[in-house]
């Protein structure tokens, strides 16, 4: 029978009638750069970053991973914010993730940017069991909306350096990122198709307040599924993840089962009776509290 992960990481709570954390410690978000950010997207303006632990340096990372660890943790995700360049300072930090994954056996899942060959040596030398990146597919989406001055190639040349050094990716595609319209996603599919994945995990486009988004209209079911049916169609070797981001309500219900129509591997944070729903499509359900970027 085929299964499908569930997954449900303390990166915020979670409870539902079929699922529910049991450790609230069990996989946090800490960022690296407190709330800042250099590229102060239209879609965030920064405000994910409010949600995360803020550590200052390495060592203090290693602190409230350690910390984590005597709260029965299983794991970590280290994030930030960009530079102006696109990518997260995360060079400062290599030693410290390598302790965190050897001497306290942590899983550890980083948001990366844009990677360069010097990263990516660096995250292989940390033992990173996944790094999670959004890949754009189309420029102009990348200088309005990200406000920076990478292209569509850096993406590419990210995965390219990534595979290189065997680091294990999980490319991200947010659907609708460019004001709730499909710019861009197909390509990136296409894109992503050409390198060895761990996993690909699509979000959709879910504006904050108080950003040039606030009162966007996320992207149409209709297109939500042409984007589902695109990844099944090309993504072949390796899982495809609904993962955290999309709309909540009735959207929500009707986007996890397109999920489940188009047998994905796994949703992070299903809704209620979505689990249920797998059952009846004849699929093994899993549940995990960790990332959906561990699999």
């Amino acid at each position: 029978m085929k299964t499908i992960t569930f997954y449900a990481p303390s990166i915020k709570r979670y409870e539902t009638t079929e699922l529910a954390q049991e450790n609230h410690y069990n996989f946090i978000p800490v960022s690296i750069t407190g709330t800042q950010c250099a590229l102060d997207c239209d879609h965030c303006k920064g405000q994910l970053l409010k949600h995360m632990k803020s550590v200052s340096d390495p060592e203090s990372l290693f602190k409230v991973c350690t910390d984590l660890t005597r709260k029965n943790a299983k794991g970590v995700l280290i994030s930030g914010g960009c530079d102006s360049a696109g990518k997260v300072p995360l060079t400062d930090f290599y030693e410290q993730i390598h302790r965190v994954k050897n001497e306290l056996g942590l899983k550890v899942v980083v948001h990366t940017g844009i990677v360069d060959d010097e990263m990516a040596k660096g995250l292989s030398y940390s033992e990173v069991d996944s790094a999670l990146f959004d890949v754009i597919g189309d420029d102009h989406t990348i200088k309005e909306v990200y406000h920076s001055g990478v292209t569509v190639e850096d993406y590419e040349k990210s995965l390219y350096y990534l595979n290189k050094y065997c680091v294990p990716v999980v490319p991200h595609i947010v659907i609708g990122l460019n004001y709730g319209r499909l710019i861009g996603e197909y390509n990136a599919l296409e894109i992503i198709a050409k390198y060895k994945i761990k996993s690909l995990v699509l979000v959709i486009l879910t504006p904050f307040m108080n950003t040039p988004m606030q009162d966007v209209i996320p992207p149409s079911i209709d297109d939500v599924e042409k984007v589902f049916s695109r990844a099944r169609e090309i993504i072949t070797e390796s899982p495809v993840i609904l993962g955290c981001a999309r709309p909540m309500g009735e959207y929500k219900i009707k986007v996890d089962r397109l999920a489940v129509d188009y047998s994905f591997d796994g949703i992070a944070f299903p809704s209620d009776g979505i689990v249920s729903y797998a059952r009846k499509k004849e699929l093994k359900p899993l549940f995990t509290e960790t990332c959906c970027g561990v699999i």
